[in-house]
């Protein structure tokens, strides 16, 4: 008997522990499911409840349609930008603040229980204990932070697959996950440069070519691929600047 509730816990034919909850870490009923929702006590993955605003949904109707009262409508160009702006922005403060990043993944639901979430997750379970305990007490673009850990580890299991395929036909009020994509040059900076700190020194990009420089290739390029990130974020803030203190701006 032991066995088989091991085996369908967190399935839908587990009648006790709420599946949706555990494969997204999130439920549309909330607290007032039937089935049980199973705080993690630790995790690699951490939950920013509705941080990210989509400029696009902000003014989106229940069938998808823009309102007619909308003054403007950003173009998918500006709405790109202005989402790798904001990943960047968290993706950097997180790992600076509180250690490595495996993965990080923001919906782009429109459901009150999936809209605007963030999940993040670290190497280490002790570095996302600690950023929640610290997130707690800040506020990003405003409002303050509301975080957790999250069940979710397999982030493939958590979402649409129809969506994947551009067929899931309940649009942003599907229950599970649909994941806003960054642009490509925003993830060879953000996820490339955790390959290359982990990574082994040999492979670099003309490593058996001589150079008339006397630093190798590969630490040229990467200085100046830091470089060019901190003129990126030195723009991003000029653009929009912050309050450290948290309470006006973003973080």
């Amino acid at each position: 008997m032991a066995e088989y509730l091991a085996s369908i816990f967190g399935t839908e034919k587990d009648k006790v522990n709420c599946s949706f909850y555990f494969k997204i870490g999130a439920c549309r009923h909330g607290d007032t499911c039937s089935r049980l929702h199973n705080k993690p006590t630790f995790s690699q993955t951490i939950l920013l409840v509705n941080v990210y605003h989509n400029p696009q949904n902000s003014a989106q109707t229940a069938d998808g349609s823009h309102s007619e009262y909308q003054s403007f409508i950003l173009s998918d160009v500006e709405v790109q930008e202005h989402y790798d702006e904001f990943f960047q922005e968290i993706f950097t403060e997180m790992e600076e603040k509180y250690g490595e990043i495996e993965e990080m993944n923001v919906c782009d639901n429109l459901g009150d229980h999936l809209v605007g979430n963030v999940y993040v997750k670290f190497r280490k379970e002790e570095d996302a204990e600690r950023a929640v305990n610290d997130l707690n007490n800040r506020w990003f673009n405003g409002n303050p932070i509301r975080a957790e850990l999250s069940p979710v580890t397999d982030f493939r299991e958590a979402c649409c697959r129809q969506y994947e395929m551009g067929e899931c036909t309940r649009g942003g009020f599907c229950n599970f996950m649909h994941l806003k994509p960054i642009s490509r040059e925003l993830r060879r900076e953000l996820y490339g440069r955790n390959r290359k700190r982990g990574g082994g020194g040999g492979g670099g990009v003309g490593g058996g070519r001589k150079s008339r420089s006397r630093s190798p290739p590969t630490r040229r390029s990467r200085s100046r691929s830091r470089e060019r990130g901190r003129r990126d974020r030195s723009r991003s803030r000029e653009r929009r600047p912050r309050d450290r203190e948290g309470r006006s701006g973003r973080f």
